[in-house]
């Protein structure tokens, strides 16, 4: 298998069902399974089963009154405050043991890092990044990614990078390590003037200690494969060189896809392909091999979501499968009983993924890019002007 890696999985993943008719579906969660497997990219691979993660684990980033609000909500039927019993944060039945148990998984991925039993690890049901200390916010209960963060901390980590390549700003996470330098928090996602929460501007760039340790690219509606790869190779690469992180953790949201349903990026299945493809490399450069990677939105559930979830799981364990490879008959035959709409035939979209460097050329991208340079890359000794950094 190359690398060590490790797969956090158990069915009872699929019991995060906020509503029958709530964009996150855990069905993307099966589906992905199903194919990875159909795929032999699971072929000989144990899944570890997590335990729903205690509350003193989760108290490492969510309040008391908090936890005690998430755990009685579902006895009461109004008034409950703290985000939830909202549209996009109803309240369901065990809400509380199905968000813990998803804190669990990536906190025994994270855990199988420090321990030096793995170098990479990933949990698809994880990345609930919008979750904040004290309060539920967009189809997120509990912030996994900054309890696993935390945790790694108090395990005398120093330097950590979380990387979100949602559709949506990482806010949750940014807020819980904004004035924080062990932790530096990159987003690339939707312009915050035309898509929720409204937050991931580059002049968010941190507080206090924390400054220039928060760092928000925020991509034009529209934006496709090349745009979005340029932009990142403008950013990433140089921070990460100069940070030298311990480890990256990595919200793998899959909602920047052309098709998905909530937001209004163009990428696509190859572009998610060529990002994971891009963040191994950058892992083995510049993070000490240390990779743990989450899942996150995505709710084209049929089309998108379990190909470019399929593709992350083929990249951590470096069983990496060609685009053109086609989908398992029964899987699709399996998928089409759930939806009408057509499915794809195969993993890729047939788009190139190509991108022409900042170094050349302009683009519409171009703009968040300086703008980030220059609010965040002096506080690291690069030189925002010089496409060398």
């Amino acid at each position: 298998m190359g690398t060590r890696a490790s797969v956090v999985w158990t069915p009872e993943f699929l019991g995060y069902e906020l509503d029958d008719s709530h964009p996150l579906d855990p069905i993307r969660l099966d589906l992905t399974m199903r194919l990875a497997r159909g795929l032999g990219v699971l072929d000989g691979v144990e899944l570890h089963a997590p335990e729903a993660a205690p509350d003193s684990e989760i108290e490492r980033v969510h309040t008391p009154s908090y936890i005690s609000a998430v755990k009685s909500a579902p006895e009461v039927a109004f008034g409950i405050g703290h985000g939830l019993g909202t549209d996009d944060n109803p309240i369901f039945p065990r809400m509380h043991e199905a968000s813990a148990l998803v804190c669990g998984g990536s906190l025994l991925a994270a855990q199988h890092i420090a321990e030096g039993r793995t170098d990479r690890a990933v949990n698809i049901a994880g990345g609930l990044h919008h979750a904040m200390a004290d309060r539920a916010a967009g189809f997120c209960v509990y912030n996994d990614c900054s309890i696993a963060i935390a945790w790694l901390l108090e395990q005398g980590y120093e330097r950590i990078v979380y990387l979100d390549v949602d559709v949506h700003h990482g806010d949750g996470v940014q807020a819980a390590f904004y004035g924080d330098p062990r932790v530096m928090t990159i987003s690339i996602h939707q312009h915050p003037l035309t898509l929720w929460p409204g937050t991931g501007w580059p002049a968010e760039y941190g507080s206090g200690d924390g400054a220039g340790y928060a760092v928000n690219v925020p991509m034009l509606p529209g934006t496709k494969d090349a745009g979005w790869l340029r932009a990142f190779h403008a950013v990433v690469p140089s921070l990460l060189r100069a940070y030298r992180p311990q480890i990256l953790v990595t919200q793998c949201g899959a909602d920047t896809h052309a098709e998905d349903p909530l937001a209004n990026l163009g990428l696509s299945v190859d572009g998610h392909r060529e990002i994971y493809r891009t963040l191994r490399r950058l892992v083995d450069q510049a993070c000490e091999g240390k990779w743990l990677a989450l899942g996150g939105g995505g709710y084209a559930l049929f089309r998108v979501v379990p190909r470019s979830w399929t593709h992350l799981l083929a990249t951590v364990l470096d069983r990496d499968l060609e685009p053109a490879r086609p989908l398992p008959a029964d899987w699709v035959a399996h998928a089409a009983t759930l939806t009408r709409r057509p499915l794809p035939t195969a993993m890729t979209d047939g788009c190139e993924v190509g991108y022409e460097p900042w170094t050349e050329g302009g683009d519409s991208v171009d703009t968040a890019v300086v703008e980030v340079r220059r609010a965040v890359f002096p506080l690291h000794g690069l030189d925002p002007d010089d496409p060398r950094d």
